[in-house]
Order: C-alpha cells, then structure tokens, then sequence
C-alpha cells in the first residue's frame, strides 16, 4: 500500500530538521574545537616564551587553571623518585606524591578517584602527567570547575584540553632544564678555567740555579685544574725550598685551597722561618680558612747547599725517596697528621744530609697509586727500584723515566689523580 503523500512529507522534514539539528552540533563543536586550539596555541606561545624555571612554572600552573575556569590547582615536578609540589593555586596540596601509587596512577591516566590528600578540600578533580619522551617530568592537578551554581565537576573534553595543555607544558619544561643545564655547564666551564689560570700562576716557572746541585719539578693534572701543588724557591741567604702538597678534592675548591696554601706558605716562612712552629700556625691557617672536611697533605724541605743538610717536614704525606749514590734508599718519613684536620696538631722534623750523587724524589700518590688493568698499584717499591736503576743518568732523563713508567704500567687506563714529581740531585 503507497504512504499517504502527507506522512511521506513530514517525514522528510522531521529528517531535515533533524539533519540541521546535527550539523548544528556538529559545526558547534568544530567551532568549540577551533577555539580550543587557539586557547591552547596562545597559552603555549606563552609558556614556552621563557626559559626561567620559577617563571615558567608559575606560568604553566595559572594557564592550566585558567583553561579549565578551575578554582584549585597544583603542579608538581618528578624530584627524586617523587613528585614534589612546586607550587599551588587557590589552596593547599600535598607537598609530596609517591610515583609508586597505584590510586594516583589510575587517577592520572584514566581518571579515577584522586588520593584525598591532592587537594585537600576540593570537591571535583582533574589532573594528567607532564611527560615527555625519555618519561614522566611531573603532574597538573585541578580542582572544582566554575559553573552556575558554583563549582562543578570536570567535562570530558576538560581532560582532553588539560592533556594538550599538558604535552605543551612538558616540552617548555625539558626546554628550560636543558637550558639551566647548559648555563650550569658554562659556570662550571668558567670556573675551571679560571682555576687553571689560578694554578698555572701558582706554579713555578721554572727551577732556581743552585750551584752543584740540579734541581727539577714535573705536574700533570689528572683533569683539567688538580689539587697537588709544588713549589721551588731560592731564599736571600741561598737556602733552597722544596714543597710537594696535596690537597683534597678538585675543581675551583682545591684551586682555591691550593691559593691559600701558598700565599700561607711563603709568608709564614719570611716571618717565622722554617721549622715545625712554622708548620704549626700554617695548620692554624688552613682549619681556620677551609671547611672541615677538607685538608692538605705536605712534605717540605730546606736544603743548604754548602753542607748539603737537608732539613725536612713531613705533614702527612707520602714519604720522600733519598737515593744514595750506592743504592741505598732512605725514606723522609711523616712527623704530623695533614694540615686542616686538628687545629692543635704537633710536627717534629728530620735531617739528612746530601752526598755527592745523592738524590732526593718528592712526589704526589698520583704516582704511587696509579694502577694496572689487574687493579694493582705501582707503588713506592716500583719507584724506588725505577730510581735506583736510573740514578746515574742526567736529572732530566729520571724526571722522564718516571711518568713513562706509571703510564706503562696502567696500560692506557685514564689517569686517576694528579701526578708531582720534585727531584733534587747533589752534583
């Protein structure tokens, strides 16, 4: 039987309309979407316009806030193992989120009830993680969305908007710590370098002319600025100092201990002269002048040469090598604990004296220390042996056997400390 021609009529406008309600929410929605990616494309032009943390986070924090007409809201940045709360909106937070909770998890990625303690107070909540390839970075929590009738829950395309918001936020964060990464880099860059100058000012340049003796001093830093420290000076009256030292750690620190310990040094011996007094008030100095886990290991020397007395003070460091001119060793043995530990510390010194032949190593455990792909140290007996083998040729050639043999020894290992060498030969 044919339809009645009316009901076929109101058929086709009861579909009509209805098409138009539809295209109605569809364009809607396109024009809902439209601006939803404007919102998003200027929030993110602001954001990612600086590279400073605490501006940035503050940023990130009141736009996310803002996009979802949110009354709360809290960021948190992954510290640690942990999201710590980097700052809040409208409310307390949690100043800590364990990444390890499975409430939170679900809460984050399918959104699921929110741990009580987010936002303490707040009646709706939304949050989503910051992250970025390599992983999580942190979280944006939200709280009670404005309405009407006060404060409301959280809409589907919210968490969409959020999450956007959220890939925009990560990115200005890595952005930013890989810049304050660089700028760290550059410090720390700087400060090297000028510890370096700091060093190589310190330094001597060269070895003062004793007659009948030769007198030589070697450095090589394990990085770019080191702590050991030596030092060659002819005094008014022609007595002769040598100074081997060891300071702890690297870096400007040491550079600047290095500083101090000479400037101390060389004052101390123009006032007091050389002795164990004089070792005494120069241990004062560094407690006084240093933190407390730092400290200095020292092994100074005097030679007069007309007798060839070798006066000597040993602080707590490796002990020096006489090598006879027949074989003999002798060692310039410690009387005292390194400079900067105990500020009443006690030193006593020693006494050779110097023969025709006879020469005298002062070095840093860089030497000593330094090890084989076995994990074994070179050691004082390889030193003493490598010297009393060399003994008889030019000051130079020993000066040269040395590190030739420590770097043989640890077969291309990277070089683990700072390496001094002072050696001191009577004619």
């Amino acid at each position: 039987m044919a339809s009645d021609p009316l009901t076929l009529l109101l058929a086709s406008a009861l579909k009509s309309c209805r098409l138009k309600v539809e295209l109605k929410e569809q364009q809607f929605q396109v024009n809902y979407r439209v601006v939803e990616l404007e919102a998003l494309y200027d929030v993110g032009l602001a954001v990612a316009s600086t590279l400073d943390l605490d501006r940035l986070s503050e940023e990130i924090l009141l736009r996310a806030v803002s996009l979802l007409d949110a009354r709360r809201g809290a960021l948190y940045i992954l510290e640690d193992g942990r999201y710590r709360l980097d700052r809040t909106f409208g409310g307390e937070a949690a100043p800590w989120l364990t990444t390890d909770d499975p409430k939170l998890r679900q809460f984050l990625t399918e959104g699921g009830e929110a741990p009580a303690h987010l936002l303490p107070g707040a009646r709706y909540l939304l949050g989503v993680p910051i992250e970025v390839e390599s992983g999580p970075r942190g979280l944006i929590a939200a709280g009670d969305k404005e309405s009407r009738r006060g404060v409301g829950p959280f809409l589907v395309s919210d968490r969409r908007t959020l999450s956007l918001f959220a890939n925009q936020a990560a990115l200005a964060l890595e952005n930013a710590r890989l810049h304050l990464q660089a700028l760290e880099k550059e410090r720390l860059e700087r400060e090297m370098h000028l510890a370096a100058q700091i060093q190589r000012q310190i330094l001597p340049k060269g070895a003062p002319a004793v007659p009948g003796y030769e007198l030589m001093g070697w450095y090589r830093p394990a990085r770019q600025v080191g702590g050991d420290y030596y030092d060659l000076f002819l005094h008014e009256d022609g007595r002769v100092g040598l100074v081997v030292g060891d300071v702890s750690g690297k870096g400007m620190p040491a550079a600047l201990m290095v500083s101090t310990l000479h400037s101390g040094l060389r004052l101390l011996l123009d006032q007091r002269g050389f002795g164990p007094g004089m070792l005494e008030r120069l241990n004062r100095h560094i407690v006084e002048s240093s933190a407390a886990n730092k400290f200095i290991t020292l092994l100074l020397t005097e030679l007069t040469p007309e007798t060839g007395e070798l006066h000597y003070l040993n602080a707590g460091h490796n002990p020096g090598i006489l090598m006879r001119r027949d074989g003999r060793a002798e060692e310039l043995a410690p009387g005292g604990v390194p400079l900067g530990l105990l500020p009443g510390a006690r030193f006593r010194g020693g006494l050779l004296t110097l023969a025709p032949g006879d020469l005298v190593c002062i070095y840093s455990d860089g030497i000593t220390e330094a090890a084989s792909p076995d994990d074994e140290e070179f050691g004082m007996e390889r030193l003493i042996d490598l010297l009393r083998a060399e003994r008889g040729r030019p000051l130079a050639e020993v000066m040269a056997a040395i590190p030739h043999a420590v770097g043989e020894f640890s077969q291309g290992l990277p070089q683990g400390d700072d390496q001094t060498l002072v050696l001191l030969r009577r004619e």
